[in-house]
């Protein structure tokens, strides 16, 4: 039964291989100290944290989440260690909270490699702390006892680094707020609660009359899901009967009424259950999640389905960790003895072991393919079903292509699969209006297939994605509500940009040289202030009658080359304060020829999302941090699909302007 302590309260540890779980609600820094007796911190290689995320016998997570997992493993600790303090501390940044009093209460909780519950700890009586040491494992007289402790520092993670012991706590504390933000590039966003009035509102990038964006879905930072349990036991119960496709985490809740006044059509209200023929499993179904429409339903599933694969790869991989941990403590055992070391008693006992281990690890597969295969079929009705914005470019929904009324929530922008199940394809849905710009890498990724590329390839296929995920938002948009500029220094992407600049797509041809890059951003900037300084003084009634309101594209090709510091200093400002007032970013460029320019960009590739052109592992999902394999999107060989949408979407605009 797991003990609930409160401040300052112990208890004793059964085991000594353990997970420490946090729930925060919002995105959390976790960390780790290594203290002595005293609890001094002899330095920053005693310290776990997201930019040195391992040390012997302890792990903790490389980027800030709402839910976290950190590995201990008692006994490969030093010698000298006596204490292990689990940290937390708010990552800051734009929108982000800035003291524990505004969030819910955190809990940590102590639990076996099996799951078994150990010991929780929920840190109430925080207000303007903004980082807090949590909870202390300790060692006294031989034996292990977690404490309690919730100790809250106003002054952040250096006031809590220094009360450590720790020399130059404040440099290491902006260290590790560094990585932190690093990491914020990598991590696939959760998508945002559910507001009061849900996902009906618009989200275009005109102007409210009120003065604010048309987006009226809440500013504050989405909070994470809550995390269901995770399945976590090593040996799952194998089945006893047909799979069951059904999904009671997403199915159990039911579809919240709509707005008073409102009627959200035939399409969100509730399919009828199909029940299963006797002896027959239940056929999984397009849109079984929540929802007031069939494309929110349909984005509910998608998420669903992500999580689900996280989770449970999760649980196999937690699963066969725990399997090679009791055969080494097995073989230990067998090797500490000098009468089991040789001889038949000793291969026995190895082989026994081996044995166990593989029993275990294949139980583990069994109870992962069970879960693929049901996230496969649903994954089968579900791709079919998608509409146009979630839907890959094979989809013969395409073909049907009709410019819609208004903008959908969401956006797909490529496909993620994890490596025990590369056939699995989850679609990559990112909300809309963006959050932040975007960024495809032109670069060698270290990916195995960017070097097998020349650099010729690599920069040409990163403006062809580019170019696939201009066409899509622009396809996605009322006629007449988004508008795309493309600057392009040396003229040298014109073979890509051909089929935009073919349809006439662009409000101008792509802008060359070094007046054509300056006229597009400083026009693009003075909209930026101007729309800006009309929202934050409520004079948006004062805007002049000609100004664009129009959702705004800017893609920007072979970055840095071309650019001076004054254009370098605009597309900053464009990348951090446009998508407020809807002007974003796409950017093409390799991180590496920006180095001229030292550490000045680093908060510009920070704020955007990276993209590859090919298949690389960069993205984290926001529950347990898997490296997931990013999958670009592609046109069938042959289509003449990407035509066809932008010569629609065009010829809509066209008419929308008579």
């Amino acid at each position: 039964m797991t003990a609930e302590l409160v401040r300052g309260q112990n208890h004793p540890l059964p085991h000594t291989r353990l997970e420490i779980r946090v729930s925060a609600g919002e995105p959390v820094v976790a960390g780790a100290t290594l203290g002595d007796e005293d609890g001094t911190v002899a330095g920053p290689d005693r310290i776990a944290h997201p930019g040195s995320p391992a040390l012997p016998g302890l792990e903790v997570s490389r980027q800030a989440a709402a839910d976290h997992r950190l590995a201990v493993d008692l006994d490969a600790l030093p010698g000298t260690v006596h204490r292990v303090t689990v940290l937390l501390a708010l990552p800051g940044g734009a929108g982000g909270a800035t003291r524990f009093g505004a969030l819910p209460a955190p809990f940590v909780a102590v639990t076996a490699l099996d799951g078994t519950g150990v010991a929780g700890y929920t840190i109430t009586g925080l207000d303007t702390e903004s980082a807090v040491a949590a909870l202390e494992l300790y060692r006294r007289q031989g034996a292990w006892k977690v404490r309690a402790v919730g100790q809250g520092y106003a002054g952040g993670l250096a006031e809590m680094l220094a009360d450590q012991g720790v020399a130059r706590p404040a440099e290491l504390a902006a260290t590790i707020l560094e990585a932190v933000a690093s990491g914020a590039s990598r991590t696939v966003a959760a998508p945002p609660a559910r507001t009061a009035e849900g996902d009906r509102a618009r989200h275009g990038a005109a102007l409210t009359a009120s003065g604010a964006p048309g987006d009226t879905s809440p500013t504050a930072p989405a909070a994470t899901p809550a995390p269901s349990p995770a399945p976590t036991t090593p040996v799952p119960p194998a089945p006893t009967g047909p799979i069951s496709y059904a999904h009671p985490r997403r199915a159990a809740s039911a579809t919240p009424p709509p707005p008073a006044g409102t009627d959200a059509g035939p399409a969100a209200r509730p399919e009828p259950a199909h029940p299963a023929e006797p002896g027959r499993p239940a056929a999984p179904v397009a849109g079984d999640a929540t929802g007031w429409s069939m494309d929110e339903r349909l984005y509910n599933q998608v998420w669903g389905m992500f999580e689900d694969l996280a989770r449970t790869t999760a649980a196999y991989r937690s699963a066969v960790d725990f399997a090679e941990s009791r055969m080494d403590q097995e073989l230990d055992r067998v090797l500490s003895d000098p009468r089991s070391r040789i001889g038949s008693a000793g291969d026995t006992a190895r082989a026994t072991a081996r044995a166990r281990r593989d029993e275990l690890t294949a139980r583990a597969r069994e109870a992962l393919d069970r879960d693929l295969a049901q996230l496969t079929a649903e994954s089968e009705v579900v791709e079919p079903a998608l509409p146009v914005a979630y839907a890959g470019w094979d989809n013969p929904v395409w073909h049907g292509y009709r410019v819609p009324r208004e903008a959908p929530m969401a956006v797909r922008l490529g496909d993620l699969h994890l490596p025990e199940s590369p056939g699995l394809r989850i679609p990559m849905l990112v909300r809309l209006p963006l959050e932040r710009g975007l960024w495809v890498d032109s670069g060698r990724s270290g990916s195995e297939a960017a070097l097998a590329m020349d650099d010729a390839q690599l920069r040409r296929l990163a403006m062809d994605t580019a170019v696939l995920h201009a066409a899509r938002l622009i396809a996605v948009h009322p006629a007449g509500e988004y508008a795309v500029h493309v600057i392009d220094p040396a003229g040298s992407a014109a073979a890509s940009l051909a089929p935009l600049t073919a349809s006439g797509a662009p409000a101008a041809p792509p802008a060359t040289g070094p007046g054509g890059v300056a006229s597009v951003l400083t026009r693009l900037t003075e909209r930026v202030e101007l729309v800006r300084m009309a929202v934050s003084g409520g004079a948006t009634d004062a805007l002049p009658p000609g100004l664009d309101t129009a959702g705004q594209l800017l893609i920007v090709n072979d970055f840095p080359h071309g650019f001076d510091d004054r254009a370098v200093t605009q597309l900053r400002y464009l990348a951090d304060e446009g998508p407020s007032v809807g002007v974003h970013l796409l950017l093409v460029a390799d991180r590496e020829d920006a180095r001229a320019y030292g550490p000045v960009l680093d908060p510009l590739w920070r704020s955007l999302l990276r993209l590859t052109p090919v298949p690389d592992d960069h993205l984290a999902d926001p529950w347990v941090g898997h490296a997931w394999t990013y999958e670009p999107p592609r046109l069938p060989p042959g289509s003449g699909i990407l035509g066809d949408v932008l010569a629609r979407a065009v010829d809509a605009r066209t008419n929308w302007r008579r």
